[in-house]
This record gives C-alpha cells, structure tokens and sequence, in this order.
C-alpha cells in the first residue's frame, strides 16, 4: 500500500521501512517557497508573513509571480499553489498558508 502511495505521489525519498514514515529530509517554507517560485532567498523572506500560528505568502505577491514571471513553468507551478491554497484553506483570507506547501511539494 505504501508503495502505491509513493509510486502515485512520486515520493522517492519516503522510508517504507517504518509505520509512521515522513520524507527523508524536508526543506523549511522558505526553501519550499523558492523552488516552487524560482524567486531569489531575499524575495521569498520579505513576502513571508506570520499570520496566528502559521507562516503564509499574500495571494497578491503570488498573482505578481504569475503575471511577470518569464518562466512558464514556474509560473504555472504559482498558479496551482494558489489554487491549492484556495481550496484546501478557504478561510485563509487572501494568503497561502504553510501548510498547502507541504502538500504540493
């Protein structure tokens, strides 16, 4: 079973050795944030937000990516983000939380 997961996913970096595995080494948000926006370190910490108990990127910085930046991909990896953020936290007003990175990464 956890095989299929991982094959489905493409989680290659998973111990199935475990009960209770979780992924071999997990970049912070920052770094998340950076491979999925191909945005420099100093950009990507400036956008980040402390919002409760979580950190979250403004949708507004997001669009900004989407609208100007040269590379498609990047730009479409934006765009499900923010999807993903809008659909998994509606709540979230106006901001993409921590937590839609993990899942999307």
């Amino acid at each position: 079973m956890v095989e299929e997961y991982i094959a489905l996913l493409r989680c290659s970096k998973i111990q199935v050795d475990r009960a209770y595995s979780r992924a071999v080494s997990v970049p912070t948000f920052l770094k998340k944030l950076m491979n999925i926006t191909g945005m420099s370190e100093e950009w990507v910490a400036a956008q980040i937000k402390q919002k409760e108990d979580s950190k979250c990127i403004p949708w507004k910085n997001l669009k900004d990516i989407i609208l100007a930046h040269p590379n498609t991909k990047k730009k479409v990896d934006v765009f499900v983000l923010t999807i993903y953020g809008l659909v998994i936290f509606p709540n979230a007003l106006r901001h993409v939380d921590e937590a839609v990175t993990d899942l999307f990464d």
